[in-house]
């Protein structure tokens, strides 16, 4: 019988696997989680185990991981289960490093988001590999280098390597509770304007492209997200390519050792809401939600700065309208307060400001160079009454009120989530052109985007 030809995504993953700085294996599969074993002997030889999740997703799958080392006669200590109020934070990381502590056993990660970050970092603490299962497509952080944790008031990217292994059982992550699948996709979907914040740094050279991460995640980018309908029925081949996509984009942040691949100001907005500890009918709305909507306010920004014509920028004037570092630091305290995120803020805002002169030599480039960066830009990004429904399509947020953010509050954030982070977005470029608030007017008022 002859043997089935790999698609291209599943090409593409061997070649992501080959190069992959830490993970060695990856299982996407119906049933994976009966073949934990398995693979773990084939990674970790005749290590002890200890699962780690927390009860939700034993119930889903963790049970049925000890189940397949039980049958094995596998060296295993109990699992280590989280309560209800487990949180990506650092009071829960250190709960679990001090089990893992105790015992010289390899984690496995049992859940999704959550439970993969604080293992990630717990393990890496402890000096030790570690596997995971995955129990919901939510997010694209299974095979990436990097634990986001809140610590100290702050959203951080703790530097952790990646997992040894990833078990994507598919079973599982079709009965995922209702809106986990749908927070992967609008991850997954994020990655288009952030490949398109990416796009402008590097044509400003403020951070280079490296074509082969782009490619990882950018080549088949819009096939993984073209069918919201399929993905909101957990249709198979749709799952599958949620899948894909999302572990794609972590290989890719694996291989830079960043989040550069998958997170633009789209992310920010996400961050600055966690930062701010924001919560919706009294919890946290799913990181992808918030991701989503930051996705339109990311593309409604874009196509704001597409109706002004920046290849005949007023540089003078944009330059005439740069703060002072000292003026900043007072404006961010305005915005943000005088507490440790006001503090984060300042100093990313002062790792990535520019004296007068050199904003003025990177203007003058951005005027040669913008009628094709925006027509490269055009084709990297979708219209944001398309990915408004596509949003709403798959399921996700797709109004900010839908995570109790108003109006009011989402443009607010445009400025906040500009100072959060050091990397260059559309953010940056809508300030450094001297246009935030103009557009911003445009956005909030009669017939914008964000207008009522």
């Amino acid at each position: 019988m002859a043997e089935e030809t790999p698609t291209e995504d599943e090409t593409l993953i061997a070649a992501a696997l080959a190069s992959a700085s830490h993970t060695r294996l990856l299982v996407v599969e119906e049933g994976a989680r009966h073949h934990a074993a398995k693979a773990f002997a084939g990674q970790f030889g005749s290590s002890a185990v200890i699962v780690v999740a927390d009860e939700n997703t034993m119930k889903a799958a963790g049970c049925d991981v000890v189940e397949s080392f039980r049958l094995e006669a596998w060296p295993a200590e109990q699992p280590f289960v989280f309560g209800p109020d487990v949180y990506a934070e650092e009071r829960c990381v250190d709960q679990l490093q001090a089990a893992l502590s105790a015992t010289d056993a390899i984690p496995i990660a049992v859940g999704s988001g959550t439970i993969n970050d604080l293992t990630k970092l717990g393990a890496h603490r402890v000096g030790r590999p570690y596997m995971v299962v995955a129990t919901a497509a939510s997010m694209d952080g299974y095979t990436a280098y990097g634990a986001s944790i809140t610590a100290k008031g702050s959203k951080q990217t703790f530097d952790c390597p990646a997992p040894r292994a990833v078990l994507a059982d598919l079973e599982v992550i079709a009965a995922a509770p209702s809106g986990l699948n749908a927070a992967g996709y609008a991850d997954l979907l994020a990655k288009i304007p952030a490949g398109a914040d990416w796009i402008v740094a590097d044509a400003l050279g403020v951070e280079a492209i490296q074509p082969d991460v782009w490619e990882t995640v950018q080549q088949r980018l819009h096939v993984w997200v073209k069918s919201p309908e399929k993905t909101a029925s957990n249709e198979p081949g749709a799952l599958r390519q949620l899948v894909y996509g999302l572990m794609m984009t972590g290989f890719a942040m694996q291989a830079a050792q960043s989040s550069r691949p998958a997170s633009g100001a789209e992310h920010q907005f996400s961050h600055l809401w966690d930062m701010q500890h924001h919560q919706h009918e009294g919890k946290s709305p799913s990181h992808g939600f918030k991701v989503g909507i930051g996705t339109l306010a990311s593309i409604a920004l874009y196509e704001e700065l597409f109706r002004r014509d920046l290849s005949v920028l007023d540089v003078e004037r944009a330059v005439a309208k740069w703060l002072p570092l000292e003026k900043l630091r007072d404006r961010i305290q305005v915005l943000l307060g005088s507490g440790e995120l006001a503090e984060k803020a300042i100093a990313e805002m002062e790792a990535k400001y520019v004296p007068a002169e050199s904003l003025r030599d990177q203007l003058k480039k951005l005027r040669a160079v913008w009628p094709a960066l925006q027509n490269k830009l055009s084709r990297q990004l979708l219209a944001f009454g398309k990915v408004r429904t596509m949003l709403q399509v798959a399921g996700c947020a797709y109004e900010p009120e839908q995570i109790g953010i108003s109006r009011a509050r989402l443009r607010q954030s445009y400025e906040q989530a500009l100072f959060i982070r050091r990397r260059f977005t559309v953010l940056d470029l809508a300030q450094r052109v001297g246009r935030l608030q103009e557009s911003l007017d445009s956005l909030f008022g009669t017939g914008g985007a964000f207008g009522r």
